[in-house]
């Protein structure tokens, strides 16, 4: 039967198929969908390990004996009894296992933070299926731990100093590390090796018992560590963010630890369990330094979008912003914060150049224009000041500047503003400290060397490379450096450090 005889509507249908199927035979068969790409173990499972896994399974604290910080580690790991990892065969490992929930009960790991996304844990799943293959760089070194600390060829630049609050210890920041010093820098007895290559602050607990240290892998992780001074473990690794961590500060009582970060956030968490206990991020662009108000109920913050924030710790509320908020009125990021010891006042320093004193509550209500808990500002000084510190009787102020490749210290009085006395450095000055017993300052920066001033008159008495230079050097028998004579210091109150040894460690530049 031809179309023509069929009636219109049906006919339509017929010559419309007609045409379809004729169109099809013509088109090219459908391409097969691309094959995933094989899952990358340096790219996508190592980040999620570090970022989730590390802070408890490292050289430096390695909970169940399991360390995950390289491939090699992960897949020697228990493979004499429960493996970890049984490259091919995803369920036969243990890391599946603990990060999957199982009749209704959540993950077991982590132990911190919420449990792994479903996309995360399907990941893993394909690597293992895949054969777990290691596409490390080849040119990687051995990895930096406590028994294979960094071998230093020149000195990195030095972020972050701090004196033990019996005047003791010298904490001073390295690359990967923290070292601890005699009080007069002539005698290295610890190195406090931890996962974060780049170590931004360092602050010793109120008791000195312990040492909290902020840092990170710039763009990968940041990491806050806490060490137990006596013992050199590490008793705490807690990962957050993306970026580097900033400012490290304890409450008076040493339950809490705060620091800020690169996301504009500033954080705090228990100093015993690593739990979160405040998130604030009303800032609008980098934390760079945190200090507690003297009874601990307040948290103050400075970051590079030039303001000085009060947050009420118990509630996590902002309260307030000390600085002006007068657009125009302040001239730079904030840098560095420091409370006086005896009274809620506090000094900053930024890129304007200038240390200034503030109140920290406000007493009277705030009108556009005014500053009006700014006590006094102090004499400017060349560049940005990077670091500021007070006496521990309050008498002194000190701050730390850099300039186009040179620096400066300046001591004032912070009663009256007058200038004591002024140190002219060859280079940058980042990190600044009183001696408790007030009568040094130690300031480093840019170049790597320490340098201790007497603090009545800023003379210079001893200068020393922050770290040790060439080849690995013996705690304890840190080769002298070039320096003027010392004064008579107490001896450190901490016995030397036991040897290094091989295996697993059982209990974990300027800012811009």
């Amino acid at each position: 039967m031809s179309c023509g005889w069929l009636p219109v509507p049906l006919r339509h249908v017929v010559l419309a198929g007609a045409c379809c199927s004729a169109l099809m035979a013509q088109l090219p068969a459908p391409t097969p969908a691309p094959a995933l790409k094989p899952v990358s173990y340096w790219q996508q499972v190592r980040p999620l390990l570090q970022g989730r896994c590390v802070g408890c399974h490292q050289p430096a604290k390695a909970k169940g004996e399991l360390v995950l910080t390289d491939y090699h580690s992960l897949l020697a790991a228990r493979q004499d009894k429960d493996p970890v990892v049984v490259p091919g065969e995803p369920d036969a490992g243990q890391l599946l296992a603990v990060i999957t929930a199982h009749d209704g009960k959540p993950p077991e790991m982590p132990k911190l933070g919420a449990p792994l996304a479903l996309a995360d844990v399907e990941l893993l799943r394909r690597w293992l299926s895949e054969g777990a293959v290691d596409d490390s760089p080849k040119a990687l070194g051995p990895l930096i731990t406590m028994a294979n600390p960094p071998v230093y060829t020149k000195a990195p630049v030095v972020t972050s100093l701090d004196y033990s609050p019996d005047g003791a210890l010298l904490a001073v920041s390295g690359y990967h590390e923290v070292l601890l010093r005699s009080s007069d820098g002539q005698q290295l007895l610890a190195r406090l090796v931890g996962l974060a290559e780049r170590i931004e602050s360092v602050a010793f607990s109120p008791d000195g018992t312990h040492l909290a240290v902020a840092g990170g892998s710039p763009a990968r992780m940041g990491e806050l560590q806490i060490w137990d001074v006596a013992t050199r473990r590490l008793e705490l690794s807690v990962t957050a963010t993306f970026d580097s961590l900033y400012g490290v500060s304890w409450s008076p009582d040493g339950r809490r630890v705060a620091f800020g970060a690169a996301d504009k956030a500033v954080r705090a968490i228990d100093s015993k369990t690593g739990e979160q206990v405040l998130y604030q991020a009303t800032h609008d662009d980098l934390v760079l330094d945190t200090v507690f108000s003297k009874d601990g109920s307040h948290l103050i913050t400075v970051s590079r979008d030039r303001t000085m924030k009060l947050i009420h710790v118990a509630t996590q509320q902002f309260i307030d912003d000390i600085t002006s908020i007068t657009p125009g009125a302040l001239k730079g990021g904030l840098m560095a914060v420091a409370r006086h010891p005896a009274r809620d006042e506090l000094l900053i320093g930024g890129a304007d150049g200038t240390p200034k004193l503030y109140k920290m509550f406000r007493d009277k209500a705030r009108k556009i224009g005014d500053d009006f808990n700014l006590i006094r500002a102090f004499a400017a000084m060349p560049g940005r000041v990077f670091a500021v510190a007070f006496s521990s009787d309050g008498e002194r102020i000190v701050a730390g500047s850099s300039s186009s490749g040179s620096g400066e210290v300046r001591v004032y009085h912070p009663c009256d503003g007058k200038q004591l006395w002024r140190y002219e450095s060859p280079c940058g000055i980042y990190t600044v400290a009183f001696r408790p017993d007030g009568e040094l300052v130690a300031v480093s920066g840019f170049d790597g060397n320490v340098v201790l001033l007497d603090a009545e008159t800023g003379a210079r008495v001893r200068q020393f490379p922050a770290v040790p230079l060439g080849s690995a050097v013996p705690i304890g028998q840190d080769p002298p450096a070039p320096s003027l004579p010392a004064p008579s210091l107490p001896a450190p109150s901490l016995p030397a450090p036991p040897a290094p040894t091989t295996g697993l460690q059982t209990p974990a530049g300027p800012r811009q």
